[in-house]
């Protein structure tokens, strides 16, 4: 009776679910075109939900009143409810269909099914409401979009953060292709991103060196040293530590997180401060500092407290505090 905002085939492919603004979930036959059973336990909005690849018979809703519901076809009341605390955008059940993931205000929470809806972890890597949840074709990488123009990347076996997207506006859906080799964002200024992954570039099989010949090995063994003689002493090649190599690269946040690490940043904080000045240079500080969760903010304000005191900082440090303040002030 009122907008549907979600619908979807059960894994049998003859039944569909659909939620909507009537707060009501409702189970279809196809074949019929009827009304199998209808649930009316929300007292908000429905507004997303999945279903099981392994049972036919379940389905889940997610609504603005806070929860999630898993309901069986075969019974007359949902059979599991689980309360995210936060309106909820979105839910994906893996494919296994033990474990629930929900999205709703700044926090993804990932339940456990099979242990009557055991909270497993709760991440909070996001600074505005997170909107859309996807996972890839293995099931070891959780996709999240949101407000705060971010997609963020998940390892299902750590649950940290192993790569993230930044957009140019608010992000309210996503997908991935079945090969993982495309990801599409629907954003709020009515563009639709695609980014395609680039080839590994196959790696030339190296050719078997030759020998040298003997003539090689016997050269020189019977020269005598005489006291005109000049020495040229070889050239020491210079090897390039791993910022310096990132820097090369133009990886601005890899560089970053380098000489942020505790040997740099606590003994030689000059190296420090030196690649915050060369990115400040480059224009490109200000996204090497984007897209950081809160261990990694509270690491930067921590060295920026510390060293701004000294005179020879001090510059930089003011220029790399305001930017932190003024990307990360809603979290702050």
């Amino acid at each position: 009776s009122r907008p549907v905002h979600v619908v979807g085939f059960l894994s049998d492919k003859y039944r569909i679910f659909s939620g909507g603004d009537d707060y009501s979930s409702n189970l279809w036959d196809i074949p019929s075109a009827t009304e199998i059973v209808s649930y009316n336990e929300h007292t908000d909005y429905v507004r997303c939900g999945c279903t099981s690849k392994v049972n036919a018979d379940v389905f889940i809703t997610g609504s603005y009143d806070h929860t999630v519901k898993l309901f069986d076809a075969r019974t007359k009341s949902s059979v599991m409810t689980i309360e995210h605390g936060q309106p909820v955008e979105s839910v994906l059940l893996f494919p296994s269909g033990g474990l629930l993931v929900s999205a709703g205000g700044r926090y993804v929470k990932v339940w456990d099914v099979l242990k009557g809806g055991q909270l497993l972890v709760s991440l909070k890597n996001h600074h505005k409401t997170v909107t859309c949840l996807c996972l890839n074709s293995s099931g070891q990488r959780l996709l999240s979009g949101s407000l705060d123009r971010h997609v963020k990347i998940y390892s299902t076996t750590s649950y940290k953060v192993v790569h993230s997207f930044n957009y140019a506006t608010s992000i309210l859906s996503l997908a991935l292709s079945p090969e993982d080799e495309t990801i599409v964002v629907g954003m709020t200024n009515g563009v639709l991103n695609v980014k395609h992954r680039k080839p590994e570039e196959r790696k030339e099989k190296s050719q078997k060196k030759r020998q040298p010949a003997y003539r090689t090995y016997v050269k020189g063994r019977t020269y005598m040293p005489k006291q005109e003689d000049f020495c040229v002493s070889k050239p020491v090649k210079r090897v390039l530590r791993k910022y310096d190599k990132l820097l090369k690269s133009f990886q601005s946040s890899k560089a970053l997180d380098a000489v942020l690490e505790p040997p740099i940043r606590l003994y030689t904080p000059e190296v420090t401060v030196a690649v915050m000045q060369e990115l400040h240079r480059r224009g490109t500080l200000r996204s090497a500092l984007a897209g950081r969760d809160e261990k990694q903010i509270n690491l930067l304000l921590t060295f920026v407290a510390r060293r701004v005191i000294e005179p020879r900082f001090t510059p930089v440090l003011v220029t790399v505090a305001d930017m932190i303040t003024g990307k990360y002030n809603a979290v702050l």
